[in-house]
């Protein structure tokens, strides 16, 4: 991981940070059918109850996610790293800003939702800690959504 990369609260506004949040839904519309995709529209990602982070080299915005405060539990929310900054951690660093930002706001327990053809993403997930749980929220099991639960030590 380079020493370079800062993870910060961030505006999913930024043009910038736009542009990823875009890259990452077209990929989930490519991949998933639209009753399946869950991620959060850019104004929704604007609201007070979100902590959207950015990860950033230089003023270069690489990669960026969010924390939804659920009130029980934080919700990870639009995680992505642009394809050009993969391998440089990115994705590690943004994992440990989103556990800091639930633990600032009181949150044990972290869980997010995620698709079953993302199998990079369940495997940086289960590499911090995360296991399978049942569907949570307003979720309901499907044939695509993997749901995954941390508690936070």
């Amino acid at each position: 991981m380079s020493d370079s990369i800062t993870v910060a609260p961030g505006d999913p506004r930024d043009p910038r940070a736009t542009a990823l949040l875009q890259q990452s839904q077209n990929l989930m519309r490519a991949l998933f059918d639209p009753e399946e995709n869950h991620f959060l529209e850019i104004d929704a990602l604007s609201a007070p109850s979100i902590q959207f982070l950015v990860a950033r080299e230089a003023e270069r915005i690489l990669g960026c996610a969010a924390l939804a405060d659920r009130g029980a539990y934080g919700e990870i929310k639009s995680m992505f790293v642009d394809p050009a900054a993969r391998g440089k951690g990115v994705a590690h660093l943004l994992m440990q800003g989103l556990e800091q930002a639930a633990r600032d706001r009181g949150l044990g327990v972290v869980k997010l939702e995620t698709g079953d053809k993302l199998t990079e993403a369940r495997g940086l997930y289960r590499a911090h800690g995360f296991a399978e749980c049942a569907p949570f929220g307003d979720y309901t099991a499907n044939a695509t959504s993997v749901f995954m639960t941390k508690t936070l030590t």
